[in-house]
């Protein structure tokens, strides 16, 4: 084993499923899971963070923004047409028509606490516990989580944006008035590309041998 080789010190997996989570952990301490998790990609919420704080498994959740829509992706901007996310559901289409209320209803409880947007977006991933973890991925650009090692960021307005997050304080009540205000069943489109779907948690049980 390369922890007992001494080539790796701990152990993380992606996007596993709750079975795989287990005969894992079964076998070697497991530290973290690399999952997707932010206000409209709350699925992890039933079942994987439940296990995890069971039995000791941190979350480093990637895409924080959704793939940088609470960061104005598609909203306050337009989007390339080289990029991918023109052809992600929840980018296009009634798909985004639907969301674009969503993101407005976050825009305006971001006004209420008197932060921008993704700040807000972030600082509820912050309040989700002290074992999760936001870390920046490429479609979150232009305003990227910067609350881990590293950070993708090339413009200095977002990253002074994305450490505000760190100053927004919410209630128990506040809290939930922004996940009343983002129901995920009112969200339009699948989190993934439909080619990649097949790939996500649910279906990723590993073979037993």
């Amino acid at each position: 084993m390369l922890v007992e080789e001494g080539k790796i010190k701990y152990i993380g997996l992606s996007e596993p499923s709750l079975d795989t989570i287990r005969r894992a952990h079964a076998v070697h301490p497991i530290t973290a899971l690399e999952m997707e998790y932010s206000l409209w990609t709350r699925e992890i919420e039933d079942g994987i963070i439940p296990l995890c704080r069971e039995i000791g498994i941190g979350i480093v959740a990637y895409s924080p923004l959704g793939r940088g829509f609470f960061g104005g992706k598609a909203v306050v901007e337009g989007l390339p047409t080289e990029s991918l996310l023109s052809m992600h559901p929840r980018f296009n289409g009634e798909n985004l028509e639907k969301n674009k209320l969503l993101y407005s209803k976050l825009a305006n409880l971001a006004d209420t606490h008197a932060c921008t947007t993704p700040q807000l977006a972030l600082a509820w991933l912050l309040h989700q516990g002290n074992d999760i973890i936001p870390i920046p991925a490429m479609f979150d650009c232009p305003s990227l989580a910067v609350l881990s090692v590293h950070t993708w960021t090339t413009k200095v307005k977002n990253l002074a944006n994305n450490v505000g997050s760190l100053a927004v304080k919410l209630t128990e009540e506040g809290l939930k008035e922004i996940c009343d205000a983002l129901p995920n069943d009112e969200v339009g489109g699948d989190r993934e590309y439909e080619v990649l779907f097949k790939y996500l948690w649910q279906f990723a049980d590993t073979p037993l041998k």
